[in-house]
């Protein structure tokens, strides 16, 4: 029973060391994927009506504004979110870990059975993977662009702005919002489609 222990916790320890290192290098990656949340309010100030837009990852979505069904798009808000690995093992009661492992269960016995789900549910929670953490607008690369007209690629020359989308005036087909913006101004009533996806000239995460 010894030996059969020590392969255990040498196998525990093994799934342990390699949740911690594909942690480790999955939060250094570049090109982890966000989760793009975008209220899109009725009014400025993020005001009046509202909707809530669910972007995660991937292809370009385009909603048109008549799919959520607000008469115009004075505000938007964004919210991203990337999924970060937290390994941290949690090694069940010794007790139970025990029992489970010597003791032959009687099916006879209920209290053999809860102290064997007590056991299996401590395992099976060992690992805590992680969350989902904010991210900074600094470092964020999803938003929304707004379209006067149905999108169309590649953008004609003139139109090819910076990632900011300041080439979106003077009657451009498209402007990128990458920031909470609390008045959109002429695009309240300009926008016809919203784009969801990695714009500004950053290509999507793979």
């Amino acid at each position: 029973m010894k030996r059969k222990t020590r392969i255990l916790l040498a196998g525990l320890a093994s799934v342990g060391g390699a949740v911690v290192g594909a942690g480790m290098l999955h939060n250094r990656r570049p090109d982890r994927r966000e989760r793009l949340y975008a209220t899109v309010y009725s009014e400025p100030g993020y005001m009046g009506r509202y909707e809530r837009l669910t972007w995660n990852g991937g292809k370009r979505e385009v909603v048109p504004l008549n799919r959520i069904k607000l008469p115009r798009i004075g505000s938007i808000r964004l919210e991203r979110l990337v999924y970060r690995f937290q390994p941290d093992v949690r090694l069940p009661n010794p007790y139970f870990l025990w029992h489970a492992l010597t003791e032959r269960l009687d099916p006879s016995d209920p209290e053999e059975g809860i102290v064997g789900f007590i056991a299996m549910h401590q395992l099976a929670g060992m690992f805590s993977m992680g969350l989902w953490e904010p991210v900074r607008e600094s470092e964020a690369r999803s938003g929304v662009r707004l379209w006067a007209g149905r999108p169309g690629y590649p953008l004609p020359a003139r139109d090819r702005g910076g990632p900011s989308g300041k080439a979106a005036s003077g009657g451009s087909p498209w402007r990128d919002v990458l920031a909470n913006t609390p008045d959109l101004g002429p695009w309240s009533t300009r926008a016809r489609y919203l784009e969801l996806g990695y714009h500004g000239g950053s290509g999507a995460r793979r």
